[in-house]
């Protein structure tokens, strides 16, 4: 791997831990889940033969501390301090970003609301299920998650939230599980102490998240909207291709399914490489 410059900033309630690697356009890489940085170690290195790559940790994750543990956590500020990092990285010239699940998330609302600091976009499955047309069952499926988690803990709660992102409803091994590679293994082991904050105040929050349907639909011509190609009837490619559809733009197909980042680094740094350098389809 290049090895990267790492740093830290501090932003309003919290310490982002953050590393810059590579030369060319600056593109900020925004990780979903409690991946952080090294989500991307798979695909940095490839990226970084044509970007200036920022990859850092969510507040609250991994290295990045919240000056209040207990502190509740809402989309915006997360898309500020993806703001402030390219204010500090990029600060005369618009930057691209891709996210992916929460991650993809920030992107959209980063878009949204601050379009001018923004090149181009490229957001995978962001689970915003709140422009489904069944909306209203997922609603009580989150309520149920969080309710598990509160009276019986975190793996109890991790099944429930498993079960309602697949097709059929339930939970099965995830991908992520089935097909990673020693390393990548290793790093998933690790982020395991991450998921009682992504369960109990990432989920919660992000999923009831409702994108800005009319505002996006002015900037479609910096935003790919993408899906893994072995999602189809998972949640979270459901709710993009519904978001795709209410805007009228295509989906790009990445590989691999929803952690298809890990299971297929190659080929997805590839795809997203190439999102970056061809013309978007109205």
């Amino acid at each position: 791997m290049t090895a990267p410059v790492a740093d830290s900033l501090r932003v309003n309630g919290a310490t982002l831990h953050h590393e810059v690697r590579g030369s060319g356009p600056l593109l900020l890489l925004i990780p979903g889940g409690t991946g952080g940085a090294a989500a991307f170690d798979g695909v940095v290195d490839h990226l970084a033969a044509t970007h200036t790559v920022v990859t850092y940790d969510p507040r609250g994750m991994a290295r990045s501390t919240l000056d209040d543990p207990a502190a509740e956590q809402h989309v915006a500020e997360h898309a500020d301090d993806a703001l402030r990092l390219l204010d500090l990285l990029s600060p005369d010239a618009p930057a691209r970003v891709f996210g992916t699940s929460s991650g993809a998330i920030v992107a959209l609302h980063l878009l949204s609301t601050r379009p001018e600091r923004v090149e181009r976009v490229v957001a995978h499955e962001p689970p915003v299920v709140e422009v489904l047309p069944d909306v209203a069952a997922h609603r009580v499926w989150l309520a149920r998650v969080r309710e598990t988690f509160r009276t019986q803990g975190l793996m109890p709660a991790m099944s429930v939230f498993a079960a309602g992102l697949k097709e059929d409803g339930e939970a099965t091994a995830a991908e992520a599980e089935l097909r990673l590679p020693p390393r990548a293994a290793a790093r998933a082991e690790r982020t395991m102490a991450g998921l009682p904050y992504f369960v109990g105040r990432i989920v919660p929050s992000f999923m009831a998240y409702a994108p800005d349907v009319h505002r996006l639909s002015s900037l479609t011509d910096r935003l790919v909207l993408a899906r893994g190609r072995d999602s189809a009837g998972e949640l979270p490619c459901r709710a993009v291709a519904s978001l795709a559809e209410r805007l009228g733009v295509p989906l790009q197909h990445f590989p691999g399914g929803h952690v298809g980042l890990t299971t297929h680094p190659v080929e997805y740094g590839e795809v997203l490489e190439a999102s970056f350098r061809t013309p978007i389809r109205a």
